[in-house]
């Protein structure tokens, strides 16, 4: 069987830890989309590690970890998560399988990346520069290259093909930077790629399914950045929900049991694009300040505002959502009123419903508020020990989506994590 961990808003919402949690009860823990534009931040021994493309079970023993086809790669990114992973004493090449299938990204593509946003002016979707978009136009071009043509002896000739291509589109944009830098570096993570473990990923992971191995699939982003459902063209440019699990990995719908959807206590988004809740002044401050809100791969300083339910019940219709998990609850603590979106006003009209075009219809939030609990909770072991008031407002959201909160977040290390009776 598989269950799956996703992101219910605009990413962010801790799953690398929630993953990392679950992780011991499983025996895979299976990557099925996005690249290195996604951070997923651990803390292992008390140190903070942030991984970006490996899968968020690499630190414990004897667990499988398998980049899937529906990930873009960037060969340096993983050379350098490698060697971090690698000083804490983790052999990879025993615990790392990379799909056949998987799309890598070039230097090109990182320089396409730049270029788009630049001639884009203010009108910037707030990309990372990853070259992921550009990486996912070649895979839907069917122009790309993937990890298994590293092993052809004509992979030089394809890549030298490719990049003529690029550097046509950069002479459009008038792109002249420099990249020889980027190509050494990438050639020579090429090398330390091919020495991993590259398999037919699909036949892989449903062999381990058909040995009753339980595994455990890993999204990147969150939903409301999600290709098709998401606040487009405000998004990522993958399918971050449950039904990228099928294409992501090769797996046939049937073996999905859990889908685990993780949505902080509040909303944040990094970059650009429509968020109705956001708080543009003293308190969306103490939210970023508090909960430390900054991005795990840009640094770039996210957005912060209050709990969407509007949008978080979408995200839960479309993902098939089981179970929740709700994370930094903890960072409310200090707020004595917190407030909740549960409707949007449209052209003078409450809906619940997430409008098409979010950037146009620019939805107006109504809130409902709540007590704070305005006490100290990350320490709290148990739900019956929470403050009266955090209770509450836990069940508020149960009812309004329909799927329980069954498990809270009170701060980032494995054990600050409470199982909701």
């Amino acid at each position: 069987m598989v269950d799956i961990i996703l992101g219910l808003q605009w990413g962010d919402e801790g799953k690398g830890k929630i993953v990392d949690f679950f992780a011991k009860d499983y025996d895979m823990v299976a990557r099925f989309q996005g690249g290195p534009n996604a951070g997923h931040t651990l803390y292992v021994n008390d140190k903070k590690v942030v991984l970006h493309q490996i899968p968020s079970g690499v630190f414990h023993p004897g667990i499988i970890n398998l980049i899937g086809n529906g990930v873009v790669l960037d060969p340096v990114t993983l050379k350098k998560e490698c060697d971090t992973v690698a000083s804490f004493g983790i052999n990879l090449r025993n615990n790392l399988f990379i799909s056949r299938r998987t799309h890598l990204i070039l230097p090109t593509h990182r320089a396409l990346d730049k270029a788009a946003e630049l001639s884009k002016g203010n009108q910037k979707i707030g990309s990372t520069l990853k070259g992921i978009g550009p990486t996912y136009m070649d895979k839907t071009g069917r122009n790309g290259l993937r990890v298994g043509d590293l092993l052809d002896k004509n992979f030089t000739t394809q890549y030298i093909k490719l990049r003529l291509k690029h550097q046509r589109l950069l002479d459009s944009y008038n792109f002249h930077e420099d990249i020889s830098a980027w190509e050494e570096e990438f050639f020579e993570a090429v090398e330390f790629l091919k020495e991993l473990n590259i398999v037919n990923g699909e036949y892989f992971i449903n062999e381990q399914l058909k040995a009753g191995k339980r595994i455990l699939a890993e999204g990147a982003q969150g939903s409301m950045l999600d290709i098709d459902f998401g606040t487009f063209p405000y998004v990522t440019s993958s399918n971050t929900i449950s039904a990228g699990v099928c294409n992501g990995l090769g797996v046939a719908p049937q073996f999905i049991r859990d889908v685990i959807g993780v949505t902080k206590a509040y909303c944040t988004r990094v970059g650009s694009g429509p968020f109705p809740t956001e708080l543009e002044n003293e308190k969306g401050e103490e939210l970023r300040k508090t909960g430390n809100e900054f991005g795990a791969t840009t640094g770039r300083p996210r957005r912060c505002g209050w709990m969407d339910l509007v949008a978080l019940h979408f995200a839960c219709m479309i993902n098939g959502v089981t179970k929740i998990v709700m994370t930094k609850a903890d960072v409310l603590d200090a707020f004595p009123e917190l407030e909740i979106c549960t409707d949007y006003e449209v052209d003078g009209r409450l809906t619940r419903e997430v409008p098409f075009q979010m950037d146009r219809s620019k939805p107006v939030p109504v809130f409902r508020r709540f007590a704070g609990w305005n006490q100290p909770t990350s320490q709290v072991k148990s739900f019956t020990d929470l403050p009266e008031t955090m209770k509450e407002y836990v069940k508020f959201i149960n009812e309004y989506l329909g799927v329980e909160i069954r498990y809270i977040s009170n701060g980032p290390g494995r054990e600050q994590l409470i199982t909701v009776n």
